[in-house]
């Protein structure tokens, strides 16, 4: 099975509603390691990759963190501020140092309900990441817990 290719803005955002959305960036910096953001804590922002790597993870009781992928330049980090109750369902961590784009999801969802068409551009932008990273993270799961048998299916 091959793996899809993360879905950027550039590629799914018109001109328009990308630069409206951009306007409302501000540029931060993650050092290496750093948490940017823990499981079922409040989810008020998000932000795009613009260089660096981010790792996400499911914490496991009594384990360490299990990643489930590694995203780059130009990915989106965080979904979660879009739905209600608004709380992250993984964390997140720099794995190198990161420069990124933050965003108030807050201010961005009263963009959306403002402009239908902004809005629907952003929710299927988020919706198409989040669908390819909910395959994504099942294939690792698989990966990491399925029985080493020996047989194939």
């Amino acid at each position: 099975m091959s793996t899809p290719s993360p879905i950027r803005i550039a590629a799914v955002l018109s001109t328009e509603h990308r630069g409206r959305l951009m306007s409302h960036a501000r540029e931060v910096n993650f050092p290496e390691n750093a948490p940017i953001f823990d499981e079922g804590t409040r989810a008020d922002s998000f932000w795009i990759v613009r260089s660096g790597t981010v790792t996400l993870e499911i914490p496991v009781p009594g384990r360490r963190p299990t990643p489930v992928q590694s995203l780059g330049p130009g990915e989106l980090v965080g979904w979660s501020w879009l739905f209600p109750p608004y709380t992250w369902q993984l964390s997140a961590e720099a794995m190198t140092p990161v420069r990124a784009y933050e965003f108030d999801g807050t201010t961005i969802r009263m963009l959306m309900d403002a402009d239908p068409a902004f809005g629907s551009a952003v929710g299927h932008w988020v919706g198409r990441v989040l669908a390819i990273r909910l395959q994504q993270t099942r294939t690792r799961l698989i990966d990491l817990y399925a029985p080493r048998t020996g047989a194939t299916r």
